[in-house]
């Protein structure tokens, strides 16, 4: 690590090395190489004579190019960039050096963007799966987290207020929803990435033409060939130079869709922390405040919302670079779409990992959840000990009002003196109600209010969670590292 000069935290702190790779200068220039492979191949593959009327393009050259499509000196290619100003150009130069007999053939035809937007395309398409692989894990937590507290009655909240009990896995199901519409979304947007193919400098396969003596044919062919030899299924069927800057758009917007998600958790699990109901993980050594050695802080989950409010805000910047490109191609986009899609991938890299780590190892405190349910059971209750007195012949009206009554005073009780909610005694001492205090409490049950939450929470699992999980249970069984 370098201590004079600036470097990302997303790489040092946050980001797994997969991801780092997948957006690393070495991964990008070797798809260049792939992509010249293709390309030369494909052009071999569809007959390309020279002007002598033989093969343009031989195995033997190839057999070169493959042969050292790794072999990449970086320190010439960073030479020929400071003498040509041109990133493409100084790569073509640097491969040809190492392949003689292919030199000439290497780009054949193409524009940068052949190889530069083919490969935003490839990059962008790994980076999501690598995505979706570990929202798939989130997922498989949370199911288990969901399936093991599905009876576990707690209050739930309306406005942050005591609201109708729900479950503790309930509650983690709306988490997964989130999460799962997320995978939707990233299911969709791979099943839809396409290569830009070999379409030229504005989009129209001019030099391809001209290299093929007008055989339109073979042109289209080309296309599709190449999509083939590199994993994809299809080309985009119209393009300028570069592939519709939208793409990158519609990825980023799916990200961020991801980063919401991963805040509303993060924003629960602080709250919940706050409350000492649940509590993320705080291992043995770990220093939760500077100053006030007993704290316990939120940390991960309040790393979770930090990161996610950058990835929220980056994804303006496709958005952005989309709305304002001129006709078939400004670069404007280029310097931008170099920082901000890389980095909402590691960002969310990033989210990912501390959501896996956080759901692996939350603590439940199912005593302090009790005891709060109890304190506010009274209130919640009160509506069926209104019913029960009806049925007895009472009045509704009155009962209502009488209600409403005791529950002020109990809850200025609580809130004004501090003392137990005694809503309880109130109703039993009142003959309107017909119950005794042994009685009331009797319907003080927990798992009386909780309505379909555990049944609720099993059909989600079984039903919607656990399918997907079962077709992916390839991609299952990862852990994070949290760097920091």
């Amino acid at each position: 690590m370098s201590h004079d000069k600036y470097e990302s935290p997303l790489s040092q702190r946050y980001a797994s090395k997969e991801m780092q790779y997948i957006f690393s200068p070495d991964k990008k220039f070797k798809t260049w190489r792939k992509l010249w492979i293709a390309l030369a191949e494909t052009e071999m593959e569809l007959n390309l004579l020279g002007e002598d009327g033989q093969p343009r393009i031989t195995q033997e050259m190839i057999d070169e190019l493959k042969a050292n499509a790794e072999n990449i000196d970086y320190d010439m290619a960073k030479e020929e960039e400071a003498k040509v100003r041109h990133d493409v150009m100084a790569h073509v130069h640097t491969y040809g050096a190492s392949c003689p007999k292919a030199a000439g053939i290497i780009h054949l035809g193409a524009t940068s963007c052949y190889v530069g937007d083919n490969t935003d395309v490839i990059i962008m398409t790994e980076g999501l799966k690598l995505v979706r692989k570990k929202l798939l894990n989130v997922l498989n937590e949370l199911s288990k987290f969901a399936m093991q507290y599905k009876d576990l009655p707690t209050i739930a909240f309306t406005h942050f207020q005591p609201a109708q009990p729900t479950t503790v896995g309930k509650r983690a199901t709306l988490w997964m929803n989130e999460f799962f519409m997320d995978l939707q979304d990233i299911d969709y947007m791979i099943s839809q990435q396409k290569l830009l193919g070999s379409k030229g400098t504005t989009g129209t396969q001019a030099s391809f033409l001209e290299l093929f003596n007008g055989d339109h044919d073979k042109v289209k062919r080309l296309d599709k060939m190449i999509a083939e030899k590199m994993g994809f299924e299809d080309v985009y069927p119209v393009s300028g130079q570069t592939y519709s800057r939208k793409v990158d758009s519609r990825v980023l917007n799916v990200l961020s869709g991801i980063a919401q998600s991963a805040h509303k958790f993060s924003n629960d699990i602080r709250l919940l922390q706050h409350l000492k109901q649940i509590e993320e993980p705080f291992e043995k050594n770990q220093i939760g405040s500077s100053a006030m050695a007993y704290k316990r802080n939120p940390m991960r989950s309040e790393r979770i919302a930090s990161l996610a409010n950058y990835v929220i805000c980056d994804a303006l910047n496709p958005a952005i670079v989309a709305s304002t490109q001129w006709f078939e191609r400004t670069l404007d986009d280029s310097a931008n779409k170099r920082i901000s899609v890389p980095e909402a991938f590691l960002a969310v890299d990033g989210i990912l990992d501390l959501c896996l780590n956080v759901v692996d190892g939350l603590v439940v405190y199912d005593k302090v959840i009790e005891k709060k349910f109890m304190e506010e059971i009274p209130f919640m209750a009160t509506e069926n000990i209104m019913m029960d007195a009806t049925k007895a012949g009472g009045d509704r009206q009155e009962l209502h009002e009488k209600i409403r009554q005791y529950s002020m005073e109990a809850g200025a009780i609580v809130k004004k003196e501090g003392k137990e909610n005694n809503l309880l005694e109130l109703i039993a001492a009142d003959p309107a109600f017909g119950k005794t205090l042994d009685e009331l409490k009797a319907l003080m049950e927990p798992s009386l209010y909780v309505g379909r939450a555990p049944q609720q929470t099993e059909e989600y699992i079984n039903e919607v969670i656990q399918p997907v999980l079962d077709a992916n249970a390839s991609e299952l069984g990862l852990t994070a590292e949290i760097n920091v």
